[in-house]
C-alpha cells in the first residue's frame, strides 16, 4: 500500500510542476515524497522491518496454490516511481527528461565506471564523471550532467557524429530509433540546469 501512496504523491507532484505551484510548496511535497519512500522495506534493515519485507503472494486460497503474486504490483510501482524520479517519461511518442524530483545527492562526487548491455547484447563501459548520473532506457545509456547552462541534449550516433538539441525533449523522429532499439543512437547526454533540482 505504501508504494501506491508513493506513486499517488509523485503523480500529484508532477501535476503541481505543470500548474506553476510555488517552489516552497514543491520542495515540501518533494520532501514528503521521500519521507514516504523511506517507509518502504528497501530503505529498512530486516531488524527494522521484520523478517521478510513483502508477502510474495496476495491471493492464496485454502483449496489451491498461489493464484497471483502480490509483489508484481509493488515491483511495477517501484519501476514507475523510479523512472518518475529520473524524470524519464514518454508522451505522444516523444521521450522527455524532466528530473524535477531527482535528488542532487544521486549525482556522483567522483568518477566511476558504468557497465551496461547495449541493444546488440554487447557488454559496454562508460566513465561517468563527477556531477553526472547514468542509467539506460531501452538499452541506450542516458547520462545526466549538471550544468550552469540551459537544458539541452547531446545525442551520440552510431557513425560517431553528435547532434545537439535545445530543451529536454526528443521528438518522435529522434525517439523512434531508441524505441526500435536499432542502434542508431548509442548515447544520450542530458544537460540539466543546477537550479532545476530543488531536492538535496
Amino acid at each position: 500500500m505504501i508504494s501506491k501512496l508513493l506513486l499517488a504523491v509523485q503523480e500529484n507532484y508532477f501535476k503541481a510542476v505543470h500548474t506553476n505551484v510555488s517552489s516552497e510548496k514543491m520542495k515540501k511535497l518533494g520532501q514528503l515524497y521521500y519521507d514516504i519512500r523511506g517507509g518502504l522495506s528497501a530503505a529498512k534493515t530486516p531488524e527494522e522491518y521484520g523478517a521478510f519485507p513483502y508477502d510474495p503472494y496476495s491471493h492464496t486460497p485454502n483449496h489451491s496454490g498461489a493464484q497471483q503474486p502480490g509483489m508484481t504490483g509493488q515491483v511495477k510501482e517501484e519501476i514507475l516511481t523510479r523512472f518518475g524520479e529520473l524524470g524519464c517519461t514518454v508522451a505522444h511518442g516523444c521521450i522527455r527528461f524532466e528530473p524535477y524530483l531527482l535528488k542532487r545527492s544521486e549525482f556522483l562526487t567522483t568518477k566511476q565506471v558504468f557497465k551496461y548491455y547495449d541493444v546488440f547484447h554487447q557488454k559496454r563501459k562508460l566513465t561517468i564523471l563527477e556531477n553526472q548520473l547514468a542509467y539506460t532506457f531501452c538499452q541506450v545509456p542516458v547520462i545526466y550532467t549538471l550544468s550552469d547552462k540551459d537544458n539541452h541534449i547531446l545525442l551520440e550516433l552510431s557513425d560517431g557524429s553528435k547532434v545537439e538539441l535545445d530543451g529536454n525533449v526528443l521528438d518522435e523522429k529522434q525517439s523512434n530509433p531508441i524505441f526500435n532499439r536499432n542502434g542508431k543512437i548509442v548515447k544520450i547526454e542530458v544537460f540539466i540546469q543546477n537550479n532545476n533540482l530543488t531536492i538535496s
